[in-house]
């Protein structure tokens, strides 16, 4: 037997279970009890758990324990997003004669797609991986996961939801809600399964691209939610770079050159005014950058290739960091001239500790700029108190999913109002996020019952509202303390 079928084989049985765990009509009560109980497991296992992913990630522990909690957290998060019950987004109106044409009693709400396929992401192994937060949102929607392993930390996926099945069976739900597969070849399979429903994607535009067209193409095709590129880029103004250029700098220098740059959030292409020591300031810093280790050699391979190719062009200059290890923290240099006469050079993310720095000499060559840039995730705006920079959003905002002020855009924090998300490139769907309490909605379709009787009506939907959820009735927000 080929190892095409018994990976086929592997994947239709993990899916089948999936498919077969009954958690796509579990209860609100169930799935909160699944999402506080995976959390409890992940916390309990802190140590086993750093300790695998530290060897396989170059990651530190301290960084990897913090990654830990911030998982448990967001598990808890989507527990209490759902014992809200608000994303159902219940809705009734009643039997009305008297409009044109007379209206039917409907009754409205979100249920669950069915089983989610999950990639998970090399830099966060815990947060964006097994008991991620694609797995967490799917989750409370009541889906079912299957999860593709990333190939950076195997051991560690494994060891997760072997943990995770233990806890799910221990709060009674099926330890078959969340599944594991491993390979390439098994992450086609996975997109292509006519059970799976929907797919959560974190990784490169490339990958994405690929895995994207897959699930297009299918005989009945389905939603696909990729992360992709995010160059993430930054406007210092001249009043901040006069204000604190040495504090800016050396802000920028730290998320770039933090775990080696590895985040979709990562400062990648910053704007600053020609001759304000922004510039300089950024340089002194870089002296002082360490060198961490890439999570793969494939991607330091990777990092060094593009360093190479900017090092070798005439309109820029590179700086590195001190010694001569791979993966130095490094910043290119660029006036606006360059940039407008070939973006795509700098435009292009590049994941690990680079950022690049484009000069302007006036507020035009900065608005000619910054018409060029393509959709990301986030965009920053750095200026000085009270400065009034609403041109600049005005500008930017169309053009990220987050609009961040006095701060860097990396650290996202899992709350009701986060979006993580964006136009092409940064991910597949701009109107849905992969973090915060609205990425459940990935998951989940709408439904509309009309004149159904009461004995099949979901209890969301019930007159009498037993789950207490907040519900629309007549086109008026009720309350649970309403009804």
């Amino acid at each position: 037997m080929s190892d095409t079928v018994v990976q086929s084989s592997a994947v239709d049985a993990v899916v089948g279970r999936a498919a077969g765990s009954g958690f796509s009509s579990s209860s609100l009560s169930d799935r909160m009890r699944a999402l506080t109980a995976l959390a409890a497991a992940l916390e309990a296992a802190r140590d086993e758990l750093v300790a695998i992913a530290a060897a396989e990630t170059h990651l530190t522990p301290a960084r990897l324990s913090g990654e830990v909690t911030r998982t448990a957290n967001q598990l808890r998060f989507f527990a209490e997003v759902v014992g809200d019950g608000g994303f159902l987004e219940a809705a009734i109106d009643h039997a009305d004669p008297s409009t044109t044409p007379p209206r039917p009693d409907l009754r409205r709400m979100l249920r669950p797609l069915g089983v989610v396929a999950v990639f998970t992401a090399s830099n966060f192994p815990f947060a964006f991986s097994v008991l991620g937060n694609d797995t967490a949102s799917a989750l409370a929607a009541g889906c079912p996961v299957v999860v593709k392993a990333h190939p950076g930390h195997p051991r560690l996926s494994e060891r997760t939801a072997e943990l995770a099945a233990d806890a799910l069976a221990a709060a009674g739900v099926s330890a078959d809600a969340i599944g594991l597969v491993d390979g390439v070849d098994a992450g086609v399979e996975l997109v292509r399964h006519p059970l799976v429903a929907a797919v959560a994607f974190t990784g490169s535009e490339h990958g994405g691209r690929a895995l994207f067209e897959v699930a297009s193409s299918r005989p009945d095709p389905i939603p696909f939610y990729g992360e992709l590129g995010s160059i993430n880029p930054v406007v210092v103004t001249e009043a901040a770079a006069s204000e604190d250029a040495a504090g800016l700098a050396a802000g920028l220098l730290e998320v770039v050159a933090r775990d080696a740059g590895q985040f979709c959030t990562k400062p990648g292409l910053v704007f600053a005014p020609a001759d304000s020591g922004f510039g300089r300031a950024v340089h002194d810093a870089l002296a002082g950058a360490a060198a961490h280790p890439l999570l793969t050699t494939g991607m330091t391979r990777a990092f060094e290739h593009r360093v190479g190719d900017l090092s070798a062009r005439g309109d820029v200059a590179v700086a590195r960091a001190g010694g001569d290890a791979d993966g130095r923290p490094t910043v290119v240099s660029a006036t606006v001239a360059a940039f407008l006469a070939d973006p795509d050079a700098l435009i292009a993310e590049c994941f690990g500790p680079l950022t690049a720095i484009v000069s302007y000499a006036s507020d035009d060559e900065l608005r000619s700029a910054l018409a060029l840039l393509p959709n990301s995730l986030t965009a920053t705006i750095r200026s000085a108190q009270g400065e009034d920079v609403s041109d600049l959003a005005a500008i930017l905002a169309p053009r990220c999913g987050r609009l961040v002020f006095g701060g860097w855009p990396t650290g996202v924090a899992t709350a009701w109002a986060q979006h993580h998300g964006g136009a092409w490139p940064a991910t597949t769907g701009s109107q849905h996020t992969s973090v915060g309490a609205s990425s459940l909605r990935r998951f989940l379709t709408p439904v509309a019952y009309q004149n159904a009787p009461e004995a099949v009506l979901p209890t969301a939907l019930l007159d009498a509202n037993p789950l207490r959820i907040p519900r629309r009735e007549e086109g008026r927000l009720v309350l649970a303390t309403d009804s």
